[in-house]
């Protein structure tokens, strides 16, 4: 299975997590669909369960992480945008009961836990997070040149508007 975890940064360094019917938060995303790239797919499934548009050249891929929970192999694109605007709606109400914005830092406490494709990817987005424990690998992407500017903020630091 082959899918992204959106990481949603808003101006506050919020981050947005949906809370399942099963009781865990997970990250906006879900799978890629045939002949679409993570970015597009990111930009797709954040409208889909959010109603939050970006465009998929504001998604920026920083990971490609690789779980087996329950003994299905997932790579997940670790996808993140920020300052999307609008408040996120549910709109997928058989899916997530709500979303909510979580400082990056209170996530490790957060009742319920969280979905694993989810925790993996914020571990690769921010290592120093502490998260529950789960199995994963992470693929760091390299950004050289100019393409390093065009990365969004990660919470920590506001950079200049992407140009």
């Amino acid at each position: 299975m082959t899918g992204i975890g959106m990481i949603v940064v808003d101006p506050d360094g919020r981050i947005l997590l949906g809370l399942g019917h099963d009781g865990r938060w997970e990250l906006p995303g879900g799978k890629v669909d045939p002949g679409e790239s993570f970015e597009q797919a990111g930009a797709r499934e954040l409208a889909e369960e959010t109603s939050l548009q970006v465009a998929e050249d504001e998604v920026s891929v920083i990971a490609v992480v690789l779980d087996g929970e329950q003994g299905i192999p997932r790579i997940s694109a670790a996808g993140l945008v920020r300052n999307t605007g609008g408040e996120p709606r549910v709109t997928e109400p058989d899916k997530i009961v709500r979303w909510q914005w979580h400082q990056p830092e209170d996530i490790g406490d957060i009742p319920g836990g969280l979905f694993v494709p989810s925790a993996g990817v914020l571990r690769a987005w921010r290592p120093d997070l502490t998260l529950p424990r789960v199995h994963t690998y992470s693929y760091p992407i390299s950004v050289i040149g100019a393409e390093a500017g065009r990365l969004p903020c990660d919470g920590r630091n506001r950079p200049e508007p992407r140009k």
